[in-house]
């Protein structure tokens, strides 16, 4: 398999104690904080932890998550929210802000924040997958499932979580609409150039690879388009990215349409598409060098150097020679002056996100454990007083160059 993908930063979090000294007022109250630190703190290990996989990930997610929605959730299954959502001040950084965190005294903006986190361990996990040698079948598969996981992960904290917050998101910030909309389509996108990819490989129909190559192409341009109203300083790479994107599957899309064309004896058209094929070949060339240029989130790198890149090109020029030969020699059709118009529906291999669904609340939260949690005995100036500043330092994830021969770039 040989595909790049473009991958911002992990989001970055100031440590948290759990510590509630007076409030907690039993050993079940003081348990549950222990494990929410310790959860919470294993959690985050395994963002960068090389050796994870998607059962490591889902088993050290659900356990904190499952904790911490006593800290959301009432108890009862009412439509209350727990006495506790409001304890506790988080603070995280955003995957293009740079290292100027949000800080909200919410537990559910901990809930979001940590879900996004695992959604972008995902696509990264599918990204460090898809650039090894040799790639198996099961494991493209991996990368497929893990992609639209993470799709399903961003689409239930959009719809179902993000609406609940007290502070909304502010503009360009990860819990934004816009941005998080963003994400869910460049995964869909991701999954379905495996499901090209694995067209290609079993020789299925040109109809067919170009029409999935359009719809790819098409999200590409929606998920450029949800960015396009952001600050450039900080969205520029990650719209070079998307476009370039776009681009290149477009001209997959007119360099298996032209094939379509000329096994439908219409080589005059097929010559055509074959050209815009290599006209927007050269335009993803342009922009690969753009992106290569362009400061912000994301890895520096050199797309067009990839195999992913320049397999393409060596497709769309041996293609259109033959399509040139034949001309000559069979049909002698006229070139038409415009490129015939894509109209393509894919009817197989579209993505949809894998739903997702939050644990249910853990059950080391009972009411007795509840009430030993006693807010009458917060200190009484707590909110006044100043309270030093936590260091949100950077996630330091691992530095993965591609294998020689794959192409891939994982960040």
């Amino acid at each position: 398999m040989t595909h790049w993908f473009h991958r911002n930063p992990l989001k970055a979090t100031a440590p948290v104690s759990f510590n509630y000294y007076g409030v907690v007022t039993g050993p079940s109250a003081s348990k549950i904080c222990n494990d929410l630190r310790s959860s919470r703190t294993r959690l985050l290990e395994l963002f960068t932890d090389l050796s994870c996989n998607p059962e490591m990930m889902k088993n050290a997610a659900d356990l904190y998550f499952s904790l911490l929605q006593g800290f959301i959730n009432s108890l009862d299954e009412s439509t209350q929210e727990s006495k506790l959502r409001y304890i506790q001040n988080f603070k995280w950084t955003d995957t293009l802000q740079g290292q100027v965190p949000s800080a909200q005294q919410d537990a559910v903006f901990e809930l979001i924040s940590m879900g996004f986190n695992v959604a972008l361990w995902y696509t990264k996990y599918a990204s460090r997958l898809a650039g090894k040698e040799n790639i198996t079948e099961d494991e493209a598969k991996e990368v497929h499932r893990s992609l639209k996981i993470a799709a399903g992960i961003f689409k239930h904290l959009k719809e179902s979580h993000v609406p609940k917050l007290i502070t909304p998101a502010e503009k360009g910030r990860d819990l934004e609409a816009r941005l998080i909309e963003a994400y869910i389509i460049q995964c869909q996108a991701e999954a379905q150039e495996v499901t090209i990819a694995r067209a290609i490989e079993l020789k299925h129909a040109p109809g067919l690879i170009a029409a999935l190559a359009y719809e790819t192409a098409n999200f590409y341009q929606k998920a450029d388009h949800t960015l396009s109203s952001l600050e450039p300083v900080y969205s520029a790479k990650w719209r070079k990215y998307l476009h370039l994107k776009m681009c290149f599957y477009t001209a997959y899309a007119y360099c298996y349409h032209g094939q379509t064309l000329l096994a439908s004896d219409k080589c005059g058209e097929a010559i055509r598409s074959l050209q815009e094929a290599e006209k927007l070949y050269a335009k993803a060339e342009t922009l690969c060098k753009d992106y290569g240029e362009t400061k912000g989130p994301g890895p520096t790198v050199k797309p067009s150097g990839h195999l992913f890149f320049r397999k393409l090109g060596n497709l769309v020029k041996n293609t259109l020679e033959k399509c040139q030969r034949e001309n000559g020699f069979i049909y002698f059709q006229k070139i038409p002056t415009e490129a015939p118009q894509l109209e393509l529906k894919a009817n197989y291999g579209l993505v949809e996100p894998v739903p997702f669904e939050f644990p249910p609340t853990s059950t080391h939260w009972t009411p007795e454990t509840l009430a030993a949690f006693d807010l009458t005995k917060r200190p009484k100036d707590d909110s006044a007083k100043p309270k030093p500043e936590e260091e949100v330092k950077p996630v330091k994830e691992p530095d993965i160059k591609p294998q020689k021969d794959t192409g891939c770039y994982i960040s």
